[in-house]
């Protein structure tokens, strides 16, 4: 008969893991901390760049929105003026030297429907003495269905059609 020590067959059936499972545990859990430190840093970062915005002049920015709310292309192409008033050193304190702003749009359609050329032109001329007038010109493309005409929408839309069904292979109608 066998002898056993007391209390060996306890301790060599105990359930445990291996060396190798808790490297590799350990190897997971190291992976998983750097995907989602990366994750956190791109968030970050992306909350940075979005908070320096565009780099755009905050006038010519406000310029733009402002053509963007015009309906009428006339009305766009017209334009408008505003005033502004500079922030003093001291907070919640309004300087005397405010700006004067005018914008106006060159606008051009293009070959396709809707789509227009716009080149915006603001106009800043500071209300203080001895200050220069400051123009900033943004040229973009923008698609606007309300600024284009019926009877010039319709001839563009005919020549696409026709320049699509040639290029699937189609007989033109």
């Amino acid at each position: 008969m066998d002898r056993k020590r007391p209390g060996s067959d306890h301790l060599s059936r105990r359930p445990a893991f291996t060396l190798v499972e808790v490297m590799v545990a350990l190897a997971i859990f190291a992976l998983s901390a750097i995907v989602l430190g990366s994750t956190y840093l791109n968030i970050l970062n992306s909350y940075i760049a979005a908070s320096k915005g565009t780099g755009e002049d905050p006038e010519l920015a406000f310029c733009r929105q402002e053509l963007l709310t015009q309906p009428d292309l006339n009305l766009a192409q017209a334009g408008d003026e505003y005033n502004t008033a500079e922030v003093a050193a001291q907070p919640g304190i309004l300087a005397q030297n405010g700006r004067d702003v005018k914008w106006t749009a060159d606008i051009e359609p293009t070959t396709l429907p809707d789509l227009f050329t716009v080149t915006l032109t603001c106009v800043e001329t500071s209300t203080a003495l001895g200050a220069e007038a400051k123009t900033l010109t943004s040229t973009f493309m923008l698609l606007r269905p309300t600024w284009s005409q019926p009877a010039d929408r319709e001839p563009l839309m005919q020549n696409e059609t026709t320049r699509i069904e040639q290029a699937q292979g189609k007989e033109p109608k």
